[in-house]
């Protein structure tokens, strides 16, 4: 099996998916994608927070079918890292990462991100830690019940993963060294 020069990062609500990407591209010269971004932007088009569209996905398979084709597409170039709950199922051939973070955690980070993330603020509506947790949790058990139902796909068991991270033991650089060392070891083996 041809590894291909694809990282893909997926992980818990919060963990820092999307500014590890972003430096990880950056540190190697790589394009970048985001299904998060792409999802808030669907989200946005039809006038729906982030939440209201997770929870119109779970009758609504279309929305995850357009999402999954977009991360099918980017999977099919080279030198790209993609952050997404399901990239590491649709490009087996990647290294795939998964980044830990609890919730209670994970609620203050997003609540910081908020303020100066505009498409997350436009998406996004929480003021509070508690209604940060809210939509955590909601959304979480809305991916779960959807890639179950659609895939049979359980994208939070670590055993899918080539690593496996805590983000709350690490910081953004450190976490972004740990994963483009492990991604070069991995690239130089021979399969």
């Amino acid at each position: 099996m041809q590894k291909k020069e694809i990282i893909t990062i997926t992980g818990t609500i919060g963990s820092g998916k999307s500014s590890v990407a972003d430096k990880i591209a950056e540190k190697l010269g790589y394009r970048r994608f985001s299904s998060g971004d792409f999802m808030r932007k669907i989200a946005l088009d039809m006038g729906l927070t982030l939440n209201e569209l997770s929870l119109q996905a779970q009758t609504s398979k279309g929305i995850d079918l357009k999402i999954d084709e977009e991360v099918k597409k980017a999977g099919e170039l080279d030198k790209i890292v993609i952050d997404s709950r399901l990239a590491f199922h649709w490009i087996p051939k990647s290294f795939k990462v998964y980044l830990d973070l609890p919730p209670e955690i994970a609620k203050e980070r997003i609540l910081k991100n908020l303020k100066e993330n505009k498409l997350r603020q436009e998406s996004e509506h929480a003021t509070t830690p508690e209604e940060v947790y809210g939509q955590i949790r909601r959304r979480r058990r809305s991916e779960e019940y959807r890639y179950m139902k659609l895939y049979g796909v359980n994208h939070t068991d670590h055993s899918n993963f080539d690593l496996v991270i805590d983000t709350n033991k690490n910081d953004l650089n450190q976490v972004v060294d740990i994963i483009v060392r492990e991604y070069k070891k991995w690239r130089e083996k021979i399969k």
